[in-house]
């Protein structure tokens, strides 16, 4: 195959619409917009979901539940992916450094699924009762990072 064999798809050219040359064309007039209405007049039309008026199907829909605008997503670690790190010490940075959270300045959280062998100093913005429970156990320290003093 050269450069100049290619060219497109069959039917994916076409020519484009020329509209308001006579009615020979078979676009004369008013040029494929219909009679009278919204969608004939020059800027007429209308946004995603406008129902001519009538109440539109997001606003006639029930709202339900509550949505906690100041929630604070956090990322989780658990202590089977620290124990594989094989460091001793180990920050949001260091996490971030080797892909186990992703998103700059996200809060992170360990949680207690599996064990750990080694003491680590582990600083994170959250433990679960049992991961500190468990990084104490192996000699190590859970240091919380507040956020604001």
């Amino acid at each position: 195959m050269k450069l100049d064999d290619l060219k497109p798809a069959p039917g994916s050219n076409r020519k484009h619409k020329r509209v308001g040359r006579g009615p020979g064309s078979g676009t004369g007039k008013t040029s494929g917009r219909g009679h009278k209405g919204q969608g004939s007049r020059s800027g007429g039309n209308t946004k995603p979901g406008f129902e001519g008026g009538q109440m539109p199907l997001q606003r006639r829909l029930p709202k339900r539940g509550f949505h906690n605008i100041f929630r604070i997503e956090m990322a989780v670690v658990n202590l089977t992916q620290l124990e594989a790190l094989g460091a001793s010490e180990i920050s949001p940075e260091f996490l971030s450094a080797h892909g186990l959270i992703s998103g700059k300045g996200r809060q992170v959280k360990i949680l207690g699924d599996g064990n750990l062998t080694k003491a680590l100093t582990v600083r994170a913005h959250g433990f679960s009762a049992s991961a500190k429970a468990k990084i104490e156990a192996a000699g190590g320290k859970a240091e919380l990072i507040k956020l604001h003093d």
